[in-house]
């Protein structure tokens, strides 16, 4: 199975099975004499973590990750720091139960990816999704931690602001709230709303999809190129990889094919420190496919999880009718624990262009330019 790796000049190539012995990536490319310890990718892992509440699946994986090479410490470091080496994570798997699959191991899981990766492959692992799995977005976001540390200032942050057909109110955006309830959701009062609604679609035996906001702050202005690596087509490509996204936009996204351009052109002033000022960003902080230096804006749709109680219509690889139930542990909305991991897609593609754009431009350009220029 090839194209495991994501990223131009910082890469990293992820490993491993949702019930094999271990999962994890190596991370290439990263600047030498970052300080980076374990529980600083570890703070991020326990956010995606299974099993932390009645309204994810209850696998009880701890997802303690481990360094395994390029980093290096001794007194004249001051600490553990990078040292531009391969950076290899390992997270043990420790709570598999593959006999909860037997009974579907020769039937296509409607809205899963089995019957594909057969026609392709000619074999699919059926424990939980083999590669499948959501359990392969752990390694995402152990490399999205290592990420963040390399472009000065940046700031990602993510909240589910959709479910189902249910939105939040805005004007209640709270990101402190983002951290005290188990949706990851900005607005406390339908964070309430969530905990009664997700146990009735739990409780039926069905599931739920998602929309996942994405807000990156502190990016530099001149991010991306303008033709084929369009920083907002790559943030896409990236969302978009996650498992189980089926829509992405950035800025107004669609809301834009309803304005007139009057309403979605972002105007411009100068401030107080003579820099350009956006009075709106409707763009979501990106022009021309290259940043603003405002913030860049990125929602993505999850869809409902394909493994739900209720039987479904379907076929086996043999060539028959047949319907399924799936057994398991399995998250009723699996947009939830999808919020970290575009956190860590988002900061992996900043990264990536932030070392690009160093690498073909240096500092950069003076701005403003002398007259006549």
């Amino acid at each position: 199975m090839s194209f495991n790796t994501f990223g131009h000049l910082f890469r990293f190539t992820s490993f491993g099975e949702s019930h094999g012995a271990a999962i994890g990536c190596v991370v290439d490319g990263c600047p030498p004499r970052i300080p980076l310890e374990a529980a600083e990718i570890q703070v991020h892992l326990d956010k995606r973590r299974p099993g932390q509440s009645r309204f994810t699946t209850q696998r009880q994986e701890p997802d303690a990750v481990k360094i395994m090479s390029g980093v290096f410490s001794d007194d004249r470091t001051g600490g553990q720091v990078t040292t531009g080496t391969p950076i290899m994570l390992l997270i043990e798997n420790v709570d598999q139960r593959s006999k909860d699959y037997s009974d579907i191991r020769d039937k296509y899981r409607p809205g899963h990816a089995g019957y594909t990766y057969d026609v392709k492959y000619g074999v699919q692992d059926y424990r939980g999704g083999g590669r499948a799995s959501a359990r392969e977005t752990a390694a995402r976001v152990a490399a999205g931690a290592i990420a963040r540390k390399i472009v000065p200032g940046l700031s990602v942050r993510g909240a589910l602001v959709q479910m189902g057909p249910h939105k939040i109110d805005r004007s209640r955006w709270d990101w402190n709230e983002v951290d005290n309830n188990p949706f990851f959701c900005p607005d406390p009062v339908q964070a309430k709303f969530f905990e009664s609604y997700l146990d009735g679609v739990r409780k039926s035996g069905s599931s739920v999809g998602a929309v996942i906001e994405v807000v990156a702050e502190g990016v530099p202005a001149g991010l991306g190129a303008p033709v084929y690596a369009k920083l907002d087509a790559e943030l896409a490509a990236a969302l978009m990889g996650i498992n189980a996204v089926k829509g992405v936009e950035i800025g107004d996204g669609f809301d834009t094919a309803i304005m007139a351009g009057e309403d979605n052109a972002d105007e411009m002033r100068i401030g107080n420190d003579n820099k350009p000022v956006f009075l709106s960003n409707h763009a979501g902080g990106i022009l021309g496919g290259i940043s603003t230096g405002q913030a860049i804006v990125a929602r993505f749709a999850v869809k409902p999880t394909s493994s739900i109680l209720n039987p479904r219509k379907t076929v086996d690889r043999y060539g028959n009718d047949t319907e399924v139930v799936t057994k398991g542990r399995h998250d009723p909305c699996v947009g939830i624990r999808a919020v970290p991991i575009g956190e860590a897609m988002v900061a992996c593609v900043l990264a990536d262009h932030y070392l690009m754009h160093r690498a073909q431009v240096g500092e950069g350009t003076a701005w403003p330019f002398a007259p006549g220029r």
